[in-house]
């Protein structure tokens, strides 16, 4: 073990303490209301901070240093992407989820095209967050096997184990009071890394400043070149980013579940403005970290471990900083571990529940838990079975290697993000749009980015705009099409 007995025993401790914590809020499951959305009591900034918790991950504790210590802070271009996403959703989409009693985001497109649509996203949905959640768990045995110089198998059993067991009991109110905790630790630590940093380059920041300057702009930002093969431009992160943020926070279960805990609809609102406040100062910090981190390395002769990148900062945990402290920052980054995976396991959960499963009992039963107390019961019983089924699923998936960890979670999401984004558009601008279209432009836009995954450079910050105008435009004209074909119909059927 290449940690310390006193910071295995605070990592151990912290596992332990959140575990049972998260379990504590059993006593308040009820019905699936309370346990798919908390019971609509959580302040906004609690679920500010459970926002950037979800949206924040293994991945980008240990990724986005890693994308800073091998280029610059190009990556920050995307952020500004993800502020002005917030903006547009709060006035386009985030009004029509409090129209009505909504548990996940594709009740939405069943009030709007049907429940075919309803269903197609929400198997899309599930199969996406699957992926990507088993990229972040993944994530987390690069730590540990840097920690401990161990396989990364049981470190990945042992937090999808805990995780799964305080969401299992404590459902929705456990997630988001888990994930505030695990925020402020997994950011606390971070801020720890970064005074320790600077403390041991020689100049403090101006050595930094200095040093990055030398090895070929590291912290330079912008990029304004209109290169549709290069990842980090101005335009794709400002474009790219803007639509990826209108994906993953407004059509994507694991945010929109959160938007729809809120006690009203303007405390949504303010919990995912102010969420982007936090993840800009949250990603600059994680990017200057690897410019440190970066300017350290030179400075003391070390590499890459495997000439991996993303194993950068776990090292530098390991091997320099104080024993108890090395401690909590290796627990803050099991924290964000076990928000993003309790999380997933949640909304998996719910859209399984209210999205399909209710579709083979009745078309009530999504709002069962406001019949007898027995329907409630059996309600909640089988979505607490179907946490754990969706438990054993991330662990498989975690347990494959996926390549560089903060790109690969993102591609994944990126391929499938463009097609959600755009069937919701669809039913938001094009009044004349129906489910036959909106289907037909759905498969469209998926299977176009599949193609244009495997076959073209296309970078991966433009997937989620070629795929919403895809599906977009092949939606709309499928629609007028079909629309002409029941009109013809009609037509011939008048004259017989």
């Amino acid at each position: 073990m290449r940690i310390s007995a006193i910071d295995f025993a605070i990592l151990a401790l912290y596992l332990a303490g959140i575990t049972l914590f998260g379990a504590r809020f059993r006593k308040s499951q009820n019905n699936v209301r309370d346990y798919f959305l908390g019971g609509r009591s959580a302040p906004w900034w609690a679920l500010a901070c459970s926002i950037v918790a979800t949206e924040t991950s293994t991945l980008t504790i240990i990724g986005t240093p890693g994308i800073a210590y091998a280029g610059n802070l190009g990556f920050l271009q995307l952020v500004l992407g993800y502020l002005v996403a917030r903006v547009i959703l709060c006035v386009v989409l985030l009004p029509q989820y409090f129209q009505g009693e909504f548990y996940t985001a594709y009740q939405l497109l069943e009030k709007r095209f049907g429940l075919r649509m309803r269903r197609a996203a929400a198997v899309v949905f599930m199969g996406t967050r699957a992926l990507a959640e088993g990229v972040r768990i993944s994530a987390i045995g690069k730590v540990v096997s840097v920690a401990f110089g161990t396989g990364e198998r049981l470190s990945i059993g042992i937090v999808a184990v805990l995780t799964l067991f305080y969401t299992f009991e404590g459902g929705m109110r456990a997630v988001i009071w888990t994930d505030v905790i695990q925020f402020i630790l997994y950011l606390s630590g971070s801020a720890a890394a970064f005074f320790l940093l600077l403390h041991k380059i020689p100049g403090g920041w101006a050595g930094v400043t200095h040093a990055a300057a030398a090895a070929g702009g590291k912290l330079s930002i912008f990029d304004f070149s209109l290169s549709l093969t290069r990842s980090y431009t101005f335009w794709s992160g400002l474009i790219g980013g803007t639509f990826l943020t209108m994906a993953s926070h407004g059509t994507d279960q694991t945010i929109v579940q959160r938007l729809l805990a809120a006690r009203s609809e303007r405390d949504s609102k303010k919990a995912l403005l102010s969420s982007g406040v936090i993840i800009f100062v949250q990603f600059t910090l994680f990017l200057v970290l690897g410019v440190m981190l970066f300017v350290y390395a030179q400075q003391a002769g070390w590499t890459p471990p495997a000439g991996d990148p993303d194993r950068m900062f776990p090292e530098f945990i390991v091997r320099d900083m104080p024993i108890g402290m090395a401690g909590i920052v290796l627990a803050s980054i099991f924290a964000i571990a076990m928000s993003n995976a309790s999380g997933s396991l949640n909304s998996l959960a719910s859209s399984s529940i209210m999205d399909l499963k209710s579709v083979f009992r009745s078309r009530s039963a999504e709002n069962s838990e406001s019949t007898a107390a027995g329907s409630a019961n059996s309600m909640l019983r089988r979505s607490r079975r179907m946490t754990l089924v969706w438990g054993g699923v991330l662990v498989g998936l975690g347990l494959v290697k996926w390549g560089p960890v903060l790109v690969a979670g993102l591609t994944i999401a990126s391929i499938t993000y463009g097609g959600l984004l755009g069937v919701f558009l669809l039913g938001t601008w094009n009044r004349r749009a129906n489910e036959s279209g909106a289907l037909v432009g759905f498969a469209a836009g998926i299977l176009a980015m599949i193609a244009i995954h495997l076959y073209t450079p296309l970078a991966w910050t433009w997937y989620v705009v070629t795929g919403t105008l895809i599906t977009f435009l092949v939606g709309s004209l499928a629609s007028l099409a079909a629309s002409s074909r029941t009109n013809q119909s009609a037509g011939a059927t008048g004259e017989t």
